[in-house]
C-alpha cells in the first residue's frame, strides 16, 4: 500500500479542489470515507475519475442524528476535508471548535477559492476568477491578446487540492509531535499566487514584463514555444540553455545565427517567424525522428487519446485503464510504499462498524 497507509480521512462532498484533494490522498493509501447528502447520486459514475478509490454514504446533515452520526466518524479520523463557503460547517454544527472537542487532534483541511476570511471570502467564485486576483490569469496568453484560461488546472488543481493535500500532510505530520490537530486554510488564490513565486521573482528583478507572450516562458522566445507542423500537429520547444539551443539550431538548419545572441529580446520576434516556416516543412512524426530523446528539449503536443500511448509513457504506466476508463496513474512514485488505486466506491457494513458505527446507524445509511 501507499506511505499515508493507515490514515483515516472523512471527506465532505463537493467538485473540483476537493474531490482532487482526497484522490491524491486515496491513492497515497490513505482510508477515506466520502460523506454525500442522502440520496445524492453522481450522473457521471465511473466517469469521474476524481472519486476513484474511496466509499461513499449519503447522510442526511440536516437532521441531530445525522450529524452525530458524522461526528463518530471525524472521532475515528485523523483528518476532515470540506469545501464550502466559510462558516456553512459550523451551521451544520460541524465546525473546527465542536470536532476538536470531539477529536483534538484532527486536522481540519478547509477548500475555498477565496480563503475562510477577507473582503471577498463569502462570494461566489470559480477557478477563472480565483487566478484572476492572484495575478496569474493577466500572465497567460499570446501578445496582444487576451488572457487566456489555463484550463481549470492552476486554480481549482494545483494551488487548491494539491495545496490542501500538501497542507493536510503537515498538518498531520505537526500533529504527531504536538498532539494538537489545526485548521488548514486552503484558498487557491493563495494556492495559485505560491505556483506564480518565481514569475513575482523576475518581475522584482526587472526580467519579466506584464505584457503577456514577451517573456521567456510565456510564448514569447522563439526558442519556448510550440510550432505547427505540415500535417497541422504541433511540438513543442524548450531550448532554453545555450548548448541545448545550438543543437536546435543545428537540427533546424538554422545554423546561420550565432548562438549567443538568442537572448536578444529585440529580435525573438523574426527569429519565431524563421523558426516557425522550418518547422511547417516536415510532419511531426519528422521532427520526432529528427529531435525526440536529443537535449534540445523536444517534445510532439500529444492530444488526450496520444499521451496514453506514447512509449515514454506506456513504459512508467503513467496512465491506467479502470472499467474501461482511461486516466492517470497514482503520482509520484515511490520506491518502497507503492501507490495504487484501491478500495471500493461501495461501502460495507464491516467498514462502517470498523470506524465506530452501531448496527441501528448502519441499518439507517443502508
Amino acid at each position: 500500500m501507499g506511505p499515508l497507509k493507515g490514515i483515516r480521512i472523512v471527506e465532505f462532498a463537493g467538485i473540483g479542489p476537493g474531490p482532487f484533494c482526497a484522490m491524491m490522498l486515496a491513492d497515497m493509501g490513505a482510508e477515506i470515507i466520502r460523506v454525500d447528502r442522502k440520496g445524492a447520486k453522481d450522473p457521471r459514475g465511473k466517469y469521474n475519475v476524481l472519486l476513484r478509490g474511496r466509499p461513499s454514504i449519503g447522510v442526511d446533515l440536516k437532521t441531530p442524528e445525522g450529524v452525530e452520526t458524522v461526528l463518530k466518524l471525524i472521532g475515528k479520523a485523523d483528518a476532515l476535508i470540506e469545501g464550502f463557503r466559510p462558516g456553512i460547517m459550523e451551521k451544520l454544527g460541524l465546525g473546527p471548535e465542536v470536532c476538536f472537542a470531539r477529536h483534538p487532534r484532527l486536522v481540519y483541511g478547509r477548500m475555498t477559492g477565496w480563503g475562510q476570511a477577507g473582503p471577498m471570502a463569502q462570494a461566489a467564485g470559480h477557478d477563472i476568477n480565483y487566478i484572476s486576483l492572484s495575478g496569474v490569469l493577466h500572465a497567460i496568453g499570446n501578445r496582444n491578446g487576451k488572457p487566456v484560461p489555463p484550463l481549470n488546472l492552476v486554480g481549482d488543481f494545483g494551488g487548491g487540492g494539491m495545496m490542501l493535500a500538501f497542507g493536510i500532510v503537515c498538518a498531520l505530520l505537526e500533529a504527531r509531535q504536538s498532539g494538537k490537530g489545526q485548521v488548514v486554510d486552503a484558498a487557491m488564490t493563495d494556492g495559485s499566487a505560491t505556483l506564480m513565486a518565481i514569475i513575482y521573482g523576475l518581475k522584482a528583478m526587472g526580467t519579466w514584463s506584464n505584457e503577456r507572450g514577451t517573456n521567456m516562458l510565456d510564448g514569447g522566445a522563439h526558442f519556448y514555444d510550440t510550432y505547427e507542423c505540415s500535417d497541422g500537429k504541433y511540438v513543442s520547444i524548450g531550448s532554453i540553455e545555450p548548448q541545448f539551443y545550438a543543437m536546435l539550431l543545428e537540427k533546424t538548419g538554422l545554423d546561420d545565427q550565432s548562438p549567443g545572441t538568442y537572448l536578444d529580446k529585440a529580435r525573438w520576434p523574426d527569429w519565431k517567424e524563421r523558426l516557425a516556416a522550418v518547422i511547417k516543412t516536415k510532419t511531426r512524426d519528422e521532427w520526432c525522428a529528427l529531435m525526440e530523446g536529443t537535449d534540445i528539449c523536444f517534445a510532439p503536443v500529444l492530444d488526450l487519446d496520444e499521451a496514453p500511448r506514447h512509449p515514454h509513457n506506456a513504459a512508467r504506466a503513467t496512465f491506467i485503464e479502470i472499467d474501461g476508463v482511461m486516466q492517470p496513474a497514482p503520482a509520484p512514485r515511490f520506491s518502497r510504499t507503492l501507490p495504487e488505486i484501491s478500495g471500493s466506491r461501495k461501502i460495507s457494513a464491516d467498514l462502517l462498524r470498523d470506524w465506530g458505527l452501531g448496527p441501528e446507524e448502519i441499518a439507517s445509511l443502508q
